[in-house]
């Protein structure tokens, strides 16, 4: 039983290791920086230009829809980069060409669909 409890200590020294290079990497930082604040850096901004008007303002759902669409894909492109690896082994060519084909029949479907309901449109 002690090998087993030895390998646990090994992953608690490495964590111990990452802790204390990250702590001592921000204590570096803390007392090597400049720290001069002044009222103009203290200020808020957004994009180096100052705010102007209220915090609240509208925003379109449609750029929500785009940043769905773009998840989807990403999703899309995680699942064909394993696809494209497994597709050369002995034993699997046919059945993932199938299953990915089918795959990305959902995928066009779904596109197909957005078009039509004019998410695809920008403006």
């Amino acid at each position: 039983m002690p090998d087993y409890f030895d390998r646990y200590a090994a992953v608690l020294a490495l964590v111990l290791v990452g802790a204390a290079i990250v702590a001592g990497g921000l204590g570096a930082n803390r007392l090597l920086r400049p720290h001069r604040p002044t009222a103009e850096k203290l200020t808020t901004y957004e994009c180096g230009v100052d705010p102007v008007g209220d915090g609240w303002a509208q925003s379109y759902v449609r750029y929500y829809v785009f940043a769905y669409l773009y998840v989807v894909f990403a999703v899309d492109a995680v699942f064909l980069f394993p696809w494209a690896t497994i597709f050369s082994a002995p034993g699997y060519g046919m059945t993932t060409l199938v299953e990915m084909f089918v795959f990305l029949g959902f995928l066009a479907t779904g596109l197909v669909y957005a078009g039509k309901k004019g998410v695809l449109s920008w403006v």
